[in-house]
């Protein structure tokens, strides 16, 4: 599975999606500005977004963001 992500700096968004975002998944807020986008029938995540992402940034430091993922090798 492909993944993508896009930061809209305008906007100060970024999007994470684990194959093509699609209009089928559902949307959930969590806290800290979090969006997660969920499959409607598994309820697995299938991406997320992050609103005012600039704010999460702090130089040479990692992005914490409160999810779970599962990654294999392909």
């Amino acid at each position: 599975m492909k993944l993508y992500y896009f930061y809209d700096q305008e906007a100060d968004v970024f999007y994470f999606s684990e194959g093509k975002p699609s209009a089928q998944n559902i949307s959930r807020e969590t806290s800290d500005d979090v969006i997660l986008r969920l499959d409607r029938k598994t309820k697995e995540v299938k991406g997320f977004t992050v609103l005012n992402f600039s704010k999460r940034l702090k130089r040479h430091q990692p992005v914490e963001l409160p999810i779970t993922a599962k990654l294999a090798a392909a």
